[in-house]
Order: C-alpha cells, then sequence, then structure tokens
C-alpha cells in the first residue's frame, strides 16, 4: 500500500522501543498502574527517541523513573519550562536526560523523551497513574488502556509546541517491532463475579476462596489494534463508603497530601419522579465528519457511525416533550442546523426533523466543535426552557481546552451530555465538557449502542434538577474537614457520586468513628443518604486518595497554558509541585550523570512509530482533518487516523488531492411548506428510511403527542390488513388513533423487548396520550389487541 504525505521508518533504521509491560493493581474502584517502556539502541549513533501516547484524562500521573544498568533514576516534577531548558542543557553536555509531560492543547496526550540513548544501551522507563474508575450502568466498573489516538483538528495559530502537529512514522501491525502486556491484579471487599473484556484474556484465576482477589492477563501475542477494556463486576458494587487514608509524614499536618484525605462514595437513592411536560430546550450537536462513515467497531456486520447517528436522532425526536423546544446541528469543517433558531416540538416539527434526518450524510470534513458551539451560546435563552446540549463526536479539536473554557463560560445556562464515539475519542474533550456543566459523559465504543446511551443520558436530562446539594459531617471534636472537590457536585438517579475532603486536627487515637450525610433536595422534598465509617486512616505507599484528590482540583482549575490566567496557573503549579502529580504546567525531568560522553555532532531523533490501523479494510474511507485556518477552504486537507498501541499511536496518510467533501458543502435549505400529497407521500416512506430494523421502522410512525395513527404503514408492520384490524377495534365510537397506540406498544413489548431502554421515553409519552384520550377503554383495548396479535402483554404496561 501506498503511503502519501506520511513518515516511515526506513528499513534501515532500528526501532528502539522494544516492549510495553503494564502491570494493573484494581483495588474497589480505583487503579493504580505501572507503564514501563523498555528502549534499546541497536544502532551505533546515539539517539533521542520519542513517543506520543494517549491516557485517560483522569489519569493522576505521579512518578516517572528509568532504570539504567540496574541503577535506578527518579525523575523530579518541575516547572515545564524549567525542565525542558534542563533537559536540553544535559543533552549538550552528554548526559542521558528522560522528559514525560503532557501535551499543551490537551491532557490525554503525553510525549516521552529518552535522549542520548548510546549504541548498545538498554533502558526502562517507567511511569505510574492512579485513577478512578468509571461506573457503567449495568454495575460494571471500566477500565480502559488507550491505544487509540483520534486526529486532532489543526489551527495554523497554534503553537507549534504541541505533539499532535508533529508527523509521526507509522508502521502495519504485522511489522509492530514492539509488544504489549498486561497483568491485572484485582481485589475488592465485594466478592468478584466476573471479568470481561474487548481483548482475549488468560482464564480468571482467583487467588481466595472468597473470590475478593483475582488475577486476569492478556494472552499473548495480542494485537494492537483497539483500546483494551476492562469490565469488572463485583457483587455489590451501590454500598456508599468512605475511605480515609493518610497522609504523608514529611509534610504540614495541614497541607494538601500531610494531612489525611477522605474518599466519599455515594450511590444515592434518588426516587424517579415524571418530568415535567415543557422542561427544556434540547439542543443535538452531531459530529457529520468523514470519520463518521466508518464502522462503530472492528466486528463483522457493525453498523456505520452515521447510521446509528441518524437512529439515535430519531429516537430522540420521538422521545421529547410536546411544548418543549429542539434544533440539530451538524458540524465537520463548518456546521450547518436544521432551523434557524430552536423551535416548539410539535407534530410539524417533528416531522420536518425526522425527514431531514433521513438525509444526514457524513460530508462535513474535519472536526471543529468551537464554532457550532459558540453559534448555540450567543442565540437567547428561552424563558422556561433551561438549554439542555447533546454532543457526539468521534474527532477531537487539538486545543480542547479552548472547547472546555467556552463550555465553562456558559454553564449557569445549560448541562450539557457528551458521547465519545468509537475508540480514540479525547477523554480530555469528552469529560471536562460534561464536568464543567453538570453533565454526564459517555463513551461508545465495541458492540456498545449509541441509541441506548443516548437514552440514557436524555432520561437524566428530562429529570427535576435535584438541588441544595450539601454534606454534613459528624466528626469528634477536635477534627475539622475541608472539601477539597468536586465544587458543585451533580448527582442523577442511578449515578455514582465521589467526593474528596481534608481531615485536620488530632484524630483520636484507637477505634472511633465518624459520619457524613449527604443531603439535597428534590420537588421540594428534603432527601439524604448517611454512612458512618472508621476515623482510622489506613497507610497507602502510593497516597492513592491524596493523589486522586489533587487530581481532581487540577482538572477544575487547569484549563492549560493558553487559556489559564496567571493566578490560575500558579495555583495549578502549586497543587501539581506539591502532591507530584503532572499538569498543564509542569513536567517529569530526569537526568543520569554518570554517562559524561561528549556528543559527537547532533542526536539522531527516532520517532517511534505507531501501529497503522487500515481503516479502509473496515469499509471506511478516508478521514477529512483540514490543516488551514477555519475561514479558508482546505484545498490540500492531510488525512489522519490514529491507532496506537497501548501507550503509542499512529497516523495513516492518503493522497494530498482536493477532497469534494470539504467544498462546496450545500447548505440546509429553509423548509418549503408541502402540500398534503407530499407530506402524505412523507409519512408513508419515512419508516424505510432507518433499515430493515422493523422496531425503528414502528418508532417512526409515532407522532410528536405519542399516538399512533391507524394507517396501512402500521398494519403492514403488524402483519396484518388494515380492514380486520378496524373490524377488530372494541371501542367503535372512539378515537382510532387511541387503538392504534395500543397496539403500537403492546407490539414493542412483543418483539421489541431487547431494545425496550432506547424505546422507553417514547412509550412513557403513548401511556400518557392513551391516559388523557381513552381512559376507562384502555383494559378493553389491550385485551382486544392480544387477541388480534396473539400477544400475552401484561396490562400493567398501560398503567391499570
Amino acid at each position: 500500500m501506498e503511503h502519501h504525505c506520511g513518515l516511515i521508518t526506513g528499513d534501515n533504521e532500528k526501532v528502539p522501543l522494544k516492549s510495553i509491560s503494564v502491570t494493573l493493581s484494581i483495588s474497589d474502584f480505583v487503579a493504580a498502574v505501572a507503564a514501563t517502556l523498555n528502549y534499546e539502541n541497536e544502532e551505533k549513533v546515539p539517539l533521542e527517541a520519542i513517543f506520543v501516547f494517549p491516557m485517560d484524562e483522569d489519569s493522576a500521573v505521579y512518578s516517572f523513573e528509568a532504570l539504567v544498568d540496574g541503577k535506578k533514576i527518579v525523575a523530579e516534577l518541575q516547572d515545564k519550562t524549567k525542565a525542558h531548558s534542563e533537559y536540553e542543557e544535559a543533552l549538550s553536555q552528554g548526559h542521558q536526560a528522560y522528559l514525560l509531560e503532557e501535551d499543551d492543547y490537551s491532557r490525554d496526550v503525553f510525549s516521552c523523551y529518552v535522549g542520548n540513548l548510546q549504541p548498545g544501551a538498554k533502558v526502562a522507563v517507567t511511569l505510574r497513574y492512579v485513577q478512578e474508575l468509571p461506573l457503567e450502568t449495568d454495575g460494571a466498573l471500566r477500565y480502559l488502556l488507550p491505544a487509540i489516538l483520534n486526529p486532532r483538528y489543526q489551527l495554523t495559530e497554534q503553537s507549534a509546541n504541541s505533539c499532535l502537529n508533529t508527523q509521526k512514522p507509522t508502521a502495519p501491525l504485522e511489522d509492530l517491532p514492539y509488544t504489549l502486556s498486561m497483568v491485572a491484579t484485582i481485589t475488592s471487599q465485594h466478592g468478584i463475579e466476573r471479568v470481561q473484556s474487548n481483548c482475549s484474556l488468560s482464564p480468571i484465576q482467583y487467588l481466595t476462596d472468597d473470590k475478593t482477589s483475582a488475577q486476569v492477563s492478556l494472552t499473548e501475542g495480542h494485537k494492537f489494534d483497539r483500546d483494551v477494556e476492562l469490565l469488572i463486576y463485583y457483587s455489590e458494587v451501590h454500598s456508599p463508603s468512605v475511605a480515609v487514608e493518610i497522609g504523608m509524614q514529611d509534610m504540614k499536618p495541614d497541607s494538601l497530601m500531610g494531612a489525611p484525605s477522605a474518599m466519599v462514595s455515594f450511590y444515592p437513592d434518588i426516587p424517579e419522579v415524571e418530568a415535567s411536560k415543557a422542561c427544556g430546550e434540547f439542543v443535538f450537536l452531531m459530529d457529520r465528519s468523514g470519520s463518521m462513515e466508518c464502522p462503530m467497531s472492528t466486528e463483522k456486520n457493525s453498523q456505520l457511525r452515521i447510521e446509528a447517528a441518524k437512529e439515535t436522532l430519531l429516537l430522540l425526536l420521538k422521545s421529547l416533550p410536546m411544548g418543549c423546544y429542539f434544533n440539530i446541528y451538524g458540524f465537520g469543517s463548518s456546521f450547518e442546523k436544521f432551523f434557524p433558531e430552536s423551535v416548539k416540538y410539535t407534530q410539524e416539527t417533528m416531522e420536518d426533523a425526522v425527514k431531514r434526518v433521513k438525509g444526514l450524510k457524513a460530508d462535513l470534513g474535519g472536526t471543529e466543535i468551537l464554532m457550532p458551539l459558540c453559534n448555540i451560546y450567543k442565540a437567547a435563552s428561552i424563558p422556561g426552557h433551561p438549554l439542555q446540549l447533546f454532543v457526539f463526536t468521534d474527532g477531537e479539536v487539538s486545543d480542547t481546552f479552548s472547547v472546555i473554557r467556552e463550555v465553562k463560560l456558559n454553564s449557569k445556562k445549560h448541562r450539557c451530555f457528551s458521547f465519545g464515539i468509537g475508540q480514540g475519542a479525547s477523554t480530555s474533550l469528552i469529560k471536562n465538557i460534561a464536568r464543567v456543566s453538570g453533565g454526564t459523559s459517555e463513551f461508545i465504543t465495541g458492540k456498545e449502542r449509541m441509541q441506548t446511551k443516548a437514552l440514557g443520558s436524555l432520561k437524566f436530562a428530562l429529570q427535576y434538577a435535584v438541588d441544595n446539594i450539601s454534606l454534613n459531617w459528624d466528626l469528634p471534636t477536635g477534627v475539622s474537614v475541608k472539601m477539597l472537590s468536586p465544587e458543585q457536585p451533580a448527582i442523577f438517579r442511578g449515578q455514582r457520586l465521589i467526593v474528596y475532603a481534608q481531615l485536620t486536627g488530632i484524630l483520636p487515637q484507637g477505634e472511633s468513628t465518624g459520619a457524613v450525610c449527604i443531603k439535597h433536595t428534590l420537588q421540594g422534598k428534603s432527601l439524604e443518604n448517611k454512612v458512618t465509617f472508621s476515623l482510622q486512616p489506613k497507610a497507602d505507599a502510593n497516597f492513592t486518595i491524596h493523589r486522586l484528590a489533587a487530581k481532581s482540583l487540577i482538572q477544575t482549575k487547569d484549563l492549560g497554558s493558553h487559556e489559564a490566567s496567571e493566578e490560575e496557573e500558579e495555583e495549578v503549579m502549586n497543587i501539581s509541585l506539591q502532591s507530584g502529580v503532572l499538569s498543564s504546567f509542569t513536567a517529569f525531568i530526569a537526568i543520569n550523570k554518570e554517562l559524561n560522553k561528549p556528543v559527537q555532532g547532533p542526536l539522531a531523533h527516532r520517532m517511534i512509530p505507531r501501529a497503522e490501523f487500515y481503516l479502509s479494510a473496515l469499509g471506511c474511507p478516508m478521514l477529512r482533518t483540514p490543516c488551514v485556518p477555519l475561514s479558508m477552504e482546505c484545498s490540500m486537507p492531510v488525512i489522519e487516523s490514529c491507532t496506537l498501541p497501548s501507550l503509542g499511536s499512529s497516523i495513516l496518510r492518503a493522497s494530498c488531492a482536493p477532497d469534494p467533501d470539504m467544498t462546496n458543502v450545500e447548505p440546509i435549505k429553509e423548509k418549503k411548506k408541502a402540500d398534503s400529497s407530499t407530506e402524505k407521500s412523507n409519512l408513508q416512506n419515512e419508516h424505510r428510511a432507518f433499515g430493515e430494523n422493523v422496531v425503528l421502522q414502528i418508532i417512526s410512525l409515532q407522532k410528536a403527542n405519542g399516538s399512533w395513527e391507524l394507517n396501512e404503514d402500521l398494519t403492514k408492520i403488524l402483519s396484518t390488513k388494515l380492514k380486520d384490524i378496524k373490524a377488530a377495534n372494541p371501542d367503535k365510537h372512539g378515537d382510532p388513533s387511541a387503538w392504534a397506540t395500543v397496539l403500537a406498544v403492546a407490539w414493542l413489548h412483543a418483539n421489541g423487548k431487547e431494545l425496550e431502554c432506547e424505546w422507553e421515553l417514547l412509550e412513557r409519552k403513548a401511556v400518557a396520550w392513551l391516559q388523557d384520550h381513552a381512559g376507562s377503554s384502555i383494559p378493553m383495548l389491550v385485551q382486544a389487541a392480544n387477541s388480534v396479535l396473539k400477544l400475552s402483554v401484561n396490562p400493567a404496561v398501560f398503567g391499570i
């Protein structure tokens, strides 16, 4: 295969990175990770090896060290500017030097520099980090070892500092010269039920009879074509807990790292309440860049991302409450919107939107999210309808901080629910735009359905807001508490909440307990959850809770060198240097001064190649990533899609020909009033736009108010004839739509049970409509529907 516009490691250049080994220790819902990169210089000249890799946004990197000929060299965390200067100075003096830093424009991309690697030298570089494990809706704890670095949309005015701006060499999977191994040890006070993975694992080994400790590992020969994902299931995952960790002895007793830290985990019992009738302005911002033509996963017959997006939008549109407002944006290099401004949700506007969703294509080029965001935010707010923003993307902007800053500036007027589609979605972008606005974030990988996760988040958005959240502590005399983060926690039904606190004063000797109670208000009702815990702090050599608390603080304050004020930079720098946790403004630097050989001429640079992932082999067209100012059309786009093994990445580049999808994009035209025959034709054909999925076909026929019409389109799906269905209607004088709606809901329960979570909201709307329009006739209609369709649907489904 040809490689245009890309850099390929020449046959005469040996790759100095030989293997990557990862040791993972999971304790309850916290992971401690050690990743070792093993280097060897097989060339006759000294090298500088550079490796760029992704890591989860929530990772608190706190240690970096090198093992050279049996000698350990531990890196020091410094001001990034000073670290760069010392690194260059060390190389010029002939010393070995090692540097680890975050990218200037994104918190989930890292660079590792190994400088002055002598001929024949072997070096093992290890970085350590800790992170919270997110809780999935099915109760699984999810650990992800990122393997894919997606393309980042470049802006020419950005600094050349970003490692994302550097072309990196690639190598086909079968030729990749380094290997990945991973061993995971899992311990939990609750039993470990099972561990699942998207990669091939060795059989689980239980280390204790009560199944509270287990070990798994990647099988040998692991391919580097996907992120490594572990799903860990415990027997009891929703129990509230408080863990107290002892501080560092050599720190001031009232400092961030010196005082004991507490990690509070709640799973609040929030009752489900009926959503308000007119409860918001819903804006859906959907990625339509070229990569959305890719499959959702590498599985055979996997749905294309753009098709999953269209289905998702259909379900969202059908699930909205009457009286709300909505709009749909598509974005790429430019953006388009369905309506000039958000419109009231009616039968006419919903029909119009569904018709437009059918025609959506992944034809808008690159990924520029800031422009449509600004357009959404500048619109006037609709009184009584708070903005609820849903963002779906599989690509990233290169400067995530500017996007996060914009969302944060507008956080008082909206909540953002974000979705990372496919492997490699930026954890920094997706998690932070949700975090700073009080929303939720989801990642959709493998066989997971975009539709399911989007509808789950819509349920959150339709909930009444939980107000007046507070934590009340009951502690012995002389012990006080200082909340560290988050500053303003958001609570949703069915979600875990983690907060960090610092305990100061004299903790009692011997066994003693404290208590913490989370209080909140829902629709004027006060609710609370309380947990009692031991005040005896436990020792942890990694100071895991302290590091996670520091990382959480850094996340709330660190917006990168290009967005942060001097005060913010100084505050982040202080937290980072005191805790040892890496930030945008710091870097790890290690120097081996024992190697004192003068450098003969410049060092040979070796960019570590990343696994080349042939998306075209999956039926995915080339990706468009513009590299010009936004005001210009891109006549020479660079095509990038990056896949890397565990701690690496790749770039796939195609020919630099003009991209037809990025020029002359036809804007969405204003809706013309269709005549009644055209509208009827559109309705008759509507369900055919969403493939062979019959469940989606029947959903697409539902009206905005929740009802179905009794017509031939519906009876075809029910496999009956219209005249027979009319004859079977037991309520001849009632509204025929009531009979049709009962039939449709009964059919969904019988034929679409596996997707119930995706049509649950639109079913609620249908049942509410029935109760208003059929009332006492519902039992009779349900009995007749079961008879004519030969079903046995429980009448309780209809609220009777």
